[in-house]
Order: structure tokens, then sequence, then C-alpha cells
């Protein structure tokens, strides 16, 4: 009988620290994730199986307790759970016409905080990050250098950055880079 062996992943970022004075860039936890598509008609069913209310303006997000869910687009948001929770299990008995997608694997955040925050990012991001701008709970879906990626300010001063694992270094590099400005 073969010897069943498990692949066990390995974290991208693992072990990287950056930034300066002004900012801080960390990895994040890992998390679990989805990206949600879904008819208007059936938002309430499943923001009741996610216990959470979809956002339906743009650049905004919905927090409830680990879990976030960020509107992308006007049938699009990516739900991001930093608990142990299954998030398609919780959408599995779900009726109305929406998909969901884990992307878990996928995707991967770069917590940046600090004063220098929003200069760090503007390095590689044209968009206008005041505060009056893009107040806390703000989300898009944005460039920064050459890769694609969600920002989310989850306070004055820190924001989530989700980028896909393959342009992670590139992203993290990045905003190191920026971070000396900051």
């Amino acid at each position: 009988m073969a010897d069943l062996a498990t692949a066990k992943r390995t974290f991208v970022l693992d072990g990287v620290h950056g930034g300066s004075a002004g900012a801080s860039i960390k990895p994040a936890a890992p998390a679990y994730r989805l990206v949600l598509r879904a008819r208007p008609e059936a938002i309430e069913a499943v923001s009741q199986a996610l216990e959470l209310a979809l956002p339906t303006r743009p650049k905004t997000s919905a927090t409830s307790g680990l879990r976030s869910a960020l509107w992308i687009g006007p049938d699009e948001w990516l739900v991001i759970d930093q608990g142990e929770a299954d998030l398609m299990a919780a959408l599995s008995g779900t009726t109305g016409l929406f998909s969901a997608t884990d992307v878990s694997h996928r995707n991967l955040a770069i917590i940046v905080s600090g004063p220098g925050a929003e200069t760090t990012i503007n390095a590689g991001c044209p968009q206008d990050l005041s505060l009056a701008a893009f107040p806390v709970g703000a989300c898009t879906r944005t460039v920064f250098g050459k890769a694609e990626v969600v920002l989310l300010r989850v306070a004055d001063d820190t924001f989530r950055v989700e980028c896909w694992r393959s342009f992670a270094d590139y992203v993290f590099g990045l905003l190191d880079e920026g971070s000396r400005d900051a």
C-alpha cells in the first residue's frame, strides 16, 4: 500500500518585513475568501446566509466580527473571513440566482499602517486615498504599479491591500519602496 503524502501550502510572504518609520508593511494572516456575484433579488438571502448585509453602494464595505464584504461592482463582492468559517458551506442551502467562487488560495493581503500609509500606497496607485475621499470602510478594485489590487481602509491610518499570490513579491516590494517616501 502506498503512503499518502499531504502537501503543505507555504505562505508566499513568509518571513518578509518592510516599511519605514512612517509606514509599517506586513503580511496579513491567512483568510478565507470568496468572490460572490448575485442578482439584486438574491442579495437578501445571501446576506442572511453569510450573516452580513452585503453593501450595495460603490466603494463601500460591511463588517461583522471577523467577516467583511467589499463592494467590487454592481453585482460583485469580495467576502473575506479572517476566522475559521467555511463561507461556501454557509451558502450551500441558499436559494436565488448567485455564484460564489472560493479564491482563498489565489489572494493574500498586506497590511499597510502608520501615518504614511496613504503616501506608501500612492507610490503605485493613482487613487485619492485622503480620508475625505476614501474614508474608513471604503474599498475599491484598482491598480498598484502593474498589479490589480483591492484596497480596504480599515482605520484612519491602516489599509488592507488584497492581491493575487503571483503578484505578492512585486506588490510587497513596491510598497516597501513607497514607504521610504512616507
